[in-house]
């Protein structure tokens, strides 16, 4: 994933933490599901109040740092805050709708991060690129009009990373 993401993901979480946003969970979306985005960051609010002190807080901080939102729902209900910045999305519950939409076992597919693994983009980067230097290969036989078997090596394409 891209560094600046990464960044504003963190940017996120602490404006969730100062305005003492509860039960933060940041999920890093599978490639494969269908998802629409990289990451969600999803947190807990008490009250209404708190919950729309929540979302300003992350509007504001990444509006500071260049990157306004690009759709804000559920504001005037504060029961469920989506504040969407198309690489990532903010959730902000309340306790009920968190319990009732279950984000997280809904997108069970996308893996748990912590703010310290969005921190260590260089490990993260040499293990990607490693992980793609090794493409595996197969075996396979060729079958040829006398029967007699041959083994071909064929290798497995390279997948495109972005």
């Amino acid at each position: 994933m891209n560094a600046q993401i990464r960044s504003q993901v963190v940017s996120a979480v602490q404006a969730c933490e100062e305005k003492k946003g509860e039960d933060i969970s940041i999920l890093e979306m599978d490639k494969n599901s269908s998802a629409f985005t990289d990451y969600f960051l999803i947190c807990t609010g008490k009250n209404p109040r708190q919950i729309q002190a929540i979302a300003d807080e992350v509007e504001l901080r990444l509006k500071k740092a260049g990157s306004p939102a690009n759709q804000v729902e559920g504001y005037n209900q504060a029961d469920w805050i989506l504040i969407d910045y198309v690489d990532f999305v903010v959730h902000v519950f309340s306790e009920a709708s968190r319990k009732f939409y279950d984000l997280e076992r809904l997108w069970k597919s996308a893996r748990k991060v912590t703010v310290a693994d969005l921190k260590k983009p260089a490990a993260r980067a040499r293990a990607s690129k490693a992980a793609s230097a090794k493409v595996p290969t197969k075996v396979a036989f060729r079958t040829r009009s006398s029967n007699a078997r041959k083994p071909v090596r064929v290798t497995a394409r390279r997948r495109k990373s972005s």
